[in-house]
C-alpha cells in the first residue's frame, strides 16, 4: 500500500494535470466555434461556384499522365493531445501504398510528416505552416503549384487525405480525388443550364472559374481538418479532465481512509500505553 506522503504527492500531481486539461479544453472550444464560422462563411460562397460550374458543364478532366506517380497531400497537426485525429489520416494515407505502385507525399503538418518518414518516404519540403497560419492565399499558392506540376505531367492523380469535420464527437477521415477534377465531387445536386443567363459565355466562365473551384477545394479541406483538429481535441481533453476528476476523488478516498486508519492507530497506541501504567 502506497504512503500517505505518496498518496498526497500523487494527488498534487492529478490536481496540476486537471488544470492543463481544463485549459486546453476551453482553449480548443474557443478555437473550435471560430473554425466553425469560418467553415459557415465559406460554404454558401463554394455552393454557389459549384452550381455554376454544374450549369456550364461538363468539366471532367482526364489524367495527364497516366504511368506517373499519385500525389498525396495528407492533412494532419503539428501537435498531439487531439486523439486519434492523426492517427485516422495518417492511417488512410499510409493504406494507399497497397492500391498504388508509386507515391509521392505531401505532408501538411508535423505529425503526418513524421509518420511519412517513418514509413519511409522522404517529403520535399516542410507544409506545417499552411496549417499553422491557414490562410486562403497560402493555400491556393500551393494548390496552384501542385495543379502545375499535375499539368506538365510529373502525377498521374492528385489525393486529398484529411479529417473531415462533421460535429464535435465525429470527424471522419476522408480521400478525395484532387486531381483530375470532377465536378460530381464537387457539387452534390444537378443544375439545369436554363437558369442561369452567362456573360459573356458559358465556356470563358467556366474557365475562369473552374481554378478558383480547385484552390477552393484545397482550403476547404485545411478548414475542413482544423475544425476536426479543435473539435477532436476539446473531446479528449473533456475525457482527460473527467477520468483525472475520478482518479482524483479515488485518491482523496485512499488518502482519508490512510490518514483515518493512522490517527486510529495513534489513539489505540495511547490507549495501550496509558493502561501499562
Amino acid at each position: 500500500m502506497a504512503s500517505l506522503r505518496e498518496v498526497k504527492d500523487r494527488i498534487g500531481s492529478v490536481r496540476s494535470t486537471l488544470q492543463v486539461t481544463s485549459a486546453m479544453k476551453l482553449v480548443s472550444s474557443a478555437k473550435l466555434r471560430k473554425a466553425q464560422k469560418v467553415i459557415e462563411g465559406m460554404r454558401p460562397y463554394a455552393d454557389a461556384l459549384s452550381e455554376i460550374l454544374a450549369a456550364v458543364g461538363p468539366l471532367e478532366q482526364e489524367a495527364v499522365a497516366a504511368d506517373a506517380p499519385v500525389a498525396v497531400v495528407v492533412i494532419s497537426s503539428n501537435t498531439s493531445l487531439c486523439g486519434a485525429f492523426n492517427a485516422n489520416a495518417i492511417r488512410a494515407a499510409l493504406e494507399l501504398k497497397d492500391k498504388y505502385r508509386e507515391l509521392v507525399y505531401f505532408p501538411v503538418g508535423k505529425k503526418c510528416a513524421e509518420a511519412v518518414r517513418r514509413a519511409g518516404y522522404a517529403p520535399e519540403s516542410d507544409y506545417s505552416d499552411l496549417i499553422a497560419h491557414t490562410s486562403y492565399d497560402k493555400a491556393s499558392a500551393f494548390a496552384r503549384a501542385l495543379i502545375e506540376r499535375y499539368e506538365k505531367g510529373e502525377f498521374s492523380k492528385i489525393l486529398l487525405v484529411y479529417n473531415r469535420f462533421i460535429s464535435t464527437s465525429v470527424q471522419r477521415p476522408t480521400v478525395e480525388t484532387y486531381m483530375p477534377f470532377s465536378l460530381s465531387s464537387a457539387v452534390s445536386a444537378e443544375v439545369e443550364q436554363e437558369d442561369f443567363i452567362f456573360e459573356p459565355d458559358a465556356h470563358t466562365i467556366a474557365v475562369d472559374l473552374l481554378p478558383q473551384m480547385i484552390c477552393l477545394k484545397f482550403y476547404a479541406a485545411l478548414l475542413d481538418s482544423e475544425a476536426a483538429e479543435q473539435a477532436a481535441r476539446t473531446v479528449a481533453m473533456q475525457t482527460a479532465t473527467d477520468n483525472g476528476e475520478h482518479l482524483l476523488a479515488d485518491l482523496t478516498l485512499e488518502y482519508n481512509k490512510g490518514r483515518q486508519q493512522k490517527i486510529t492507530s495513534e489513539i489505540l497506541d495511547l490507549v495501550g500505553g496509558a493502561s501499562q501504567e
